[in-house]
């Protein structure tokens, strides 16, 4: 590991001065996903700017038909305190080991959009709205593939807005080495219809379109019996094959539902 320059500020104004300060900069809140980066040499900022003494960026808050959650809550909280949304706390527990849930944190698993990261299929499937220093987003608009997401250089994600669901589920097959997703399925009720998102079967997260009309149309684990993926544009890796992921997705979304 290089050497770098480190900040601590405490706004969002000083975290963007800091970032803006000359070199490569990069956030840092939990660094689950950060830290192993740079070690391997994947990422060499020249500048790490600490986001955790910035007040205001952690809590959960119910507002309207929504449950907002600070990007600087960490995943042991939001299973602690997202009840609201069972599906939600039911994934939260599952991520990484309690380590990474303790320090692991909402804002910077979406800020970098692993495509076998959990929360992005629970932003997707929840009609999530992603607010930063800057602006708002939706999170059909947000995230845009493999690590790639719609955030501008140095913009700061805030908090996001999951929409309350009558029911939800999570269910994902997790890698028993690194414990990330092989496949991980959300699914989330609403009285107007129903929301399905995918992760680590592609380059990104995605909502299975299929599903959500057959759910919409009756929501029943035998309304999506016999349902899978198309294969063609699933990941094919020494994990798994992608035909392997694509009748994996059909399990974990039939046990998804029978969990909401």
């Amino acid at each position: 590991m290089r050497d770098f320059a480190y900040a601590r500020p405490v706004s969002l104004a000083d975290a963007a001065s800091a970032f803006a300060g000359g070199g490569e900069a990069a956030f840092i809140a939990g660094g689950h996903t950060l830290l192993p980066a740079i070690k391997s040499r994947l990422r060499m900022p020249d500048t790490l700017v600490d986001l955790a003494a910035i007040p205001g960026l952690d809590g959960i808050v119910p507002d309207g038909d929504r449950l907002w959650i600070g990007a600087l809550t960490t995943h042991a909280a939001v299973a602690a305190g997202a009840g609201a949304i069972p599906g939600l706390v039911a994934m939260a527990n599952v991520i990484g080991d309690q380590q990474v849930r303790n320090r692991g944190t909402l804002g910077g698993v979406i800020a970098n959009n692993d495509p076998a990261a959990d929360y992005p299929a629970a932003v997707l499937a929840l009609d999530g709205m992603i607010e930063t220093d800057r602006a708002s987003y939706a999170a059909d608009d947000f995230f845009q593939g493999m690590f790639a997401t719609a955030l501008a250089d140095g913009e700061i994600v805030t908090r996001v807005g999951f929409r309350m669901p009558l029911a939800s589920g999570y269910a994902k097959f997790r890698n028993p080495a690194s414990r990330y997703a092989l496949v991980g399925v959300f699914v989330a009720r609403f009285a107007d219809g129903v929301g399905v998102a995918v992760i680590g079967a592609g380059p990104g997260v995605f909502r299975w379109t299929a599903a959500e009309a057959a759910l919409t149309a009756d929501f029943s684990a035998g309304a999506v019996a016999g349902l899978v993926l198309d294969a063609d544009d699933l990941n094919s890796d020494l994990h798994a094959s992608a035909e392997f992921r694509a009748h994996l997705a059909g399990v974990m979304l039939a046990q998804a539902v029978g969990d909401a």
